[in-house]
């Protein structure tokens, strides 16, 4: 069965990649979505079409939960997780950092994740168990040598805003590593994380339909994913606060953390 849903994933990612690309410069609709300032694009729901009727047209019993369309209402063991532009910000003012991410999860484990990044063309692929690719290459995340300043991506959800913790946290990490890095499109950040061009990624409360497929291209790269109290990553939550990296760095991002969580 997963063979299938990879090819349904990779052929869904594609076209809407297409789509999202030659949509890219020529927007005619961009609305505010929420309070929060995202936004939301003609691309966001059209792309979102594309991989929803292709999903459905193979798994039409799976459950699906989509950005822009919500969820439906089918009861399955078997959830797809579609963010169909993630970037949505970048992709309104012109900026080229944005992706597509589609995550199959079995009993709320991701087990799947397609990650398209059309502007590059480069598309990344994991399995639970099967390891991940680019562009069909496996790819795997490196410890590197020692080092005492790294490069982190900081993910937060839309909802936290200034909370004064994350405030905290996010100033500690930024004046104590070489680069803390927010590119308002998570999932570039994880496949930066698979392919060793950043150290490690700091999630504050932030869960959504693009998080699973980074989460399992990180852990089938090599890396570890676990909670603020060093705990390893097993299901989804509603309020998950992570940290990945190699495994030979979680005691350095832990302390990290620790480091402002001890001052509270």
């Amino acid at each position: 069965m997963l063979g299938l849903a990879m090819e349904v994933a990779i052929a869904a990612a594609y076209e809407a990649g297409r789509l999202t690309k030659e949509k890219f410069g020529n927007l005619t609709h961009v609305e505010e979505k929420d309070d929060h300032g995202d936004m939301v694009t003609e691309a966001d729901h059209l792309a979102e079409a594309i991989i929803l009727a292709k999903i459905r047209n193979v798994f039409p019993e799976h459950r699906i939960r989509s950005e822009e369309f919500g969820e439906n209402e089918n009861q399955s063991e078997w959830l797809w997780l579609v963010d169909p532009l993630d970037g949505t910000n970048n992709f309104a003012i012109g900026l080229p950092l944005f992706g597509i991410s589609i995550t199959l999860m079995h009993h709320l484990v991701p087990v799947l994740a397609v990650i398209y990044e059309p502007i590059t063309d480069r598309l990344y692929t994991a399995t639970s168990g099967g390891g991940v690719t680019c562009n069909q290459r496996p790819i795997t995340m490196e410890p590197g040598g020692a080092f005492t300043k790294a490069r982190v991506g900081w993910i937060q959800g839309h909802a936290v805003q200034n909370e004064e913790i994350a405030v905290r946290l996010r100033h500690h990490i930024d004046v104590n590593t070489r680069r803390m890095m927010r590119l308002w499109a998570p999932t570039l950040q994880w496949t930066m994380l698979a392919r060793g061009d950043l150290d490690g990624i700091i999630v504050y409360n932030s869960e959504g339909e693009d998080l699973y497929s980074g989460l399992l291209m990180a852990q089938e790269a090599g890396g570890s994913v676990i909670d603020f109290n060093g705990n390893p990553f097993t299901v989804a939550r509603k309020q998950p606060y992570l940290i990945a990296c190699h495994p030979r760095h979680q005691a350095y991002f832990l302390d990290m953390v620790h480091q402002v969580m001890r001052k509270l």
